[in-house]
């Protein structure tokens, strides 16, 4: 499914996010940049040991919750991965949805810094962070239409989703932004 927002795109994929080839693929990270399972378990396989190497040396510290930070691509087919760090669902009453928010819009901006036209996110805190997946892509998908219909740099934005019931649930969302 593709739609336009200004003079960009975004495009909603069932498949594997480590195969992309675009010039950023957005990782869902915790905050210690510490690898795990999922999103953030297949990248750093696929990428390589240069990633974790990387994010231990530049962020020892880790990223916050609603920031991102930027390494190489590795063996990626990208120049850069974006560690983004999502919020942990604690039922909404905890400022998730801007905290949410605040990590996508950090990947658009980095990438805009970074001169990237292209990029690749996952559905972002929905896995073992239990964010409702039909919030999550609202937010996900408002956040970055704004900023494509502002954007002269971005050209796709495609969220790769790793299983039909999340694809469904964005494409829902998708849908109802176009009426």
């Amino acid at each position: 499914m593709i739609v336009q927002f200004g003079s960009a795109r975004i495009e909603l994929v069932l498949g594997d996010i480590t195969v992309q080839r675009v010039d950023v693929i957005v990782n869902a990270a915790n905050a210690q940049l510490a690898g795990g399972g999922g999103v953030d378990g297949a990248i750093h396989l696929a990428a390589g040991p240069e990633i974790m190497e990387e994010l231990q040396r530049r962020y020892p510290d880790g990223c916050p919750t609603g920031s991102a930070v930027v390494t190489s691509g590795g063996n990626l087919h990208s120049r850069y991965v974006f560690h983004a760090v999502g919020p942990i669902w604690q039922g909404g009453g905890i400022k998730e949805s801007g905290l949410l928010e605040s990590a996508y819009q950090i990947c658009l901006s980095l990438a805009e810094k970074h001169t990237c036209r292209t990029l690749a996110f996952p559905s972002i805190s929905t896995g073992v962070y239990r964010y409702p997946v039909d919030l999550a892509a609202e937010i996900a998908l408002r956040t970055v239409a704004v900023k494509l219909e502002t954007s002269d740099q971005l050209d796709l934005v495609r969220f790769v989703l790793f299983d039909q019931g999340t694809f469904g649930s964005y494409a829902r969302v998708l849908e109802t932004m176009l009426i």
